[in-house]
């Protein structure tokens, strides 16, 4: 009875929450759920058959756990989600508890979860995936996380507490994931790239674990796509990049090197599910990018394109995309509220000198830290007097739409909170 009224309340906050503008209704509910009935996660799932899907890493959660989606309903299956990126466990009660009934059923085939990084080991303690994506792991958010031999361990644990049937959907090219396939005794598929006559990136700061998880040593690269993804092997153990890995996909939806392997995670694990390569190739066509990734949205007769960029690799991966598109308008956004981090000094790790190599650009930086920003750009020898610089972001984001043509486009890369504020003032509607 306590969870029927759980869920027939948390279903009404969530209806007040968005018909006042407040967000989306998809954390209070749940976190309201879970002081209430510590165990309201547990309680709900325990009688579904319902296949529950677990997408982590660091970065492409979100889009990787929206293109799973799209590819399983077009297939015909009911699937639900934690569609805003609310990705801790208040988030997760609150996907539950509004696709509850009062009944207490679920009328679902998938329920896919994209979980925060450190999220990860609680949820596993609460829920028991059937299928568990692991993307990558980047430095992010140091003073939360801490650094990514930290987040490994916790996740080895996790998965050693798990059945031996749960499958693991794997990136290959990125060693720390790897090396957590050969720890564990469940099941797992590879997934990777293979850029051939790729060019190296002019500079990349960002390469986190190029050492070897096992003992240590340096790892050896045949093929290095970004940071320390890619062909790699240790010198010292032997250890290797898996063999049998998924490498391509029938079409890409989106731009970057980043967005191939999210990509490719989602269609490896569509394929093991049995979706039809047909209907697989058919929904990547018909894909539209969520809120903030690489989403388009026209403001005052501009196109804006609108990039989530949160950490050294994220951010030079968006780089690298916009750079492929030539931009001339860009319009970058630094905020270090909590979900984004408080210490920003990895800007210091992103090879900003490689925008100022593009023969036409009209730069402009916001956000809470809009000066640190500034003062990156001046130790890349940036002229800064061609630099438009405001902490107000109405300013910013008005000004730098009057400023770019009417034929061309505006690309914002924003951290976490500033994408979300950029979004507000660009379509009145709040995301959380």
């Amino acid at each position: 009875m306590k969870n029927r009224i759980l869920i027939h309340q948390g279903k009404l906050l969530s209806r007040v929450i968005k018909s006042a503008n407040l967000g989306n209704g998809s954390t209070w509910p749940g976190h309201l759920a879970l002081q209430f009935n510590k165990n309201f996660i547990k309680d709900i799932l325990k009688n579904s058959k319902t296949i529950v899907i677990f997408v982590i890493g660091t970065n492409g959660k979100t889009t990787t756990t929206s293109l799973i989606a799209h590819i399983l309903q077009q297939a015909g299956k009911k699937v639900i989600q934690n569609s805003s990126g609310a990705n801790l466990l208040n988030g997760i009660a609150s996907t539950l508890l509004l696709n509850t009934s009062e009944s207490e059923q679920i009328a679902a085939d998938y329920i896919i979860f994209e979980i925060d990084e450190s999220t990860f080991p609680l949820a596993c303690q609460e829920i028991t995936p059937d299928v568990i994506i692991m993307l990558n792991l980047f430095r992010d958010q140091l003073d939360r996380y801490g650094e990514i031999n930290t987040i490994a361990l916790k996740w080895q644990e996790a998965l050693a507490a798990l059945p031996k049937d749960t499958q693991l959907i794997l990136n290959a090219d990125d060693p720390q994931i790897a090396y957590l396939g050969k720890k564990s005794p469940l099941n797992e598929l590879y997934f990777g790239v293979d850029e051939k006559g790729r060019k190296t990136p002019l500079i990349d700061h960002a390469s986190d674990s190029t050492y070897c998880p096992n003992c240590g040593e340096k790892l050896k690269y045949t093929k290095k796509y970004y940071s320390h993804l890619g062909v790699w092997s240790c010198p010292s153990c032997q250890l290797v990049r898996p063999t049998h890995v998924k490498t391509s996909s029938f079409f890409y939806p989106l731009d970057g090197m980043y967005n191939r392997y999210n990509t490719n995670a989602a269609t490896l694990l569509c394929s093991s599910l049995g979706v039809p390569d047909e209907i697989v190739k058919n929904s990547l066509g018909s894909f539209k990018p969520v809120f903030g990734r690489q989403e388009k949205i026209t403001f005052e007769g501009k196109n804006i394109e609108i990039i989530l960029a949160k950490n050294p690799a994220g951010m030079d991966q968006s780089i690298e995309a916009i750079m492929e598109k030539n931009a001339s308008n860009l319009l970058l956004l630094l905020n270090d509220r909590i979900a984004d981090g408080h210490d920003v000094s990895w800007i210091w790790d992103i090879d900003i000198e490689n925008l100022l190599t593009l023969p036409k650009i009209t730069l402009s930086l916001s956000g809470d830290r809009a000066y640190d920003l500034a003062l990156r750009f001046k130790y890349a020898e940036a002229d800064l007097s061609t630099l438009t610089i405001s902490d107000d972001l109405v300013t910013a984001i008005k000004g730098a739409v009057l400023a770019t043509p009417q034929n061309e486009t505006l690309y914002i890369l924003a951290t976490y909170t500033a994408m979300l504020d950029a979004r507000k003032i660009l379509t009145g509607k709040k995301i959380l």
